[in-house]
């Protein structure tokens, strides 16, 4: 995957689990010497709507902790686990000064593990200012990258770290972006 970005000059923003930053520390300090921005996306992936406050901060700290440790770089993002967030989880994310990024839509790669499904589906979600969930432990969305990704600019669109697609939002520590439906600011 970090080969294609590169290849393409394109730029991601990486949602990481801490246990793998802490197995894999060559892939994460790579992320981030070839401009990537990383994201939290806790330690172990728990539902942080089921665990207690504790447990959440403790998994949001350990991740800082072990990013900032290996790459020099401080998440300033929080992706909560499955998307799952609630008023807790939002105070929390507050009191680490992170607003939490969601997703527009999705490729659904973790599901159909299959890379023309996954091309059909990103194409189709795939619009100005998206943020499109992908999974790079997913080897068909690695095979697919390359394709996509040319596919994307020659429609036009340059792909950027979620802070650069979102820098006119005003998000505050504890934001969701984009608002799940159903949510009230």
């Amino acid at each position: 995957m970090l080969d294609t970005l590169k290849k393409h000059n394109a730029k991601a923003t990486f949602f990481l689990e801490g246990q793998y930053v802490k197995s894999r520390p060559a892939f994460a300090k790579r992320m981030a010497v070839e401009g990537h921005e990383l994201g939290n996306h806790s330690y172990s992936h728990p539902n942080f709507t089921t665990i207690g406050p504790a447990a959440i901060r403790s998994e949001i700290q350990k991740t800082q902790d072990i990013v900032k440790q290996v790459t020099g770089v401080e998440p300033k993002l929080l992706r909560p686990p499955y998307g799952m967030a609630d008023l807790q989880v939002s105070d929390i994310a507050a009191e680490f000064g992170m607003p939490m990024i969601l997703w527009t839509g999705g490729s659904r790669d973790w599901e159909s593990k299959n890379e023309e499904a996954i091309k059909k589906q990103t194409l189709a979600v795939a619009k100005q200012g998206s943020i499109v969930l992908m999974h790079d432990w997913v080897k068909q969305t690695v095979d697919s990258m390359p394709s996509l990704i040319k596919t994307l600019q020659n429609k036009g669109y340059h792909l950027v770290t979620v802070s650069e697609l979102i820098k006119d939002q005003k998000l505050e520590p504890g934001d969701i972006f984009p608002v799940p439906e159903g949510w009230e600011k």
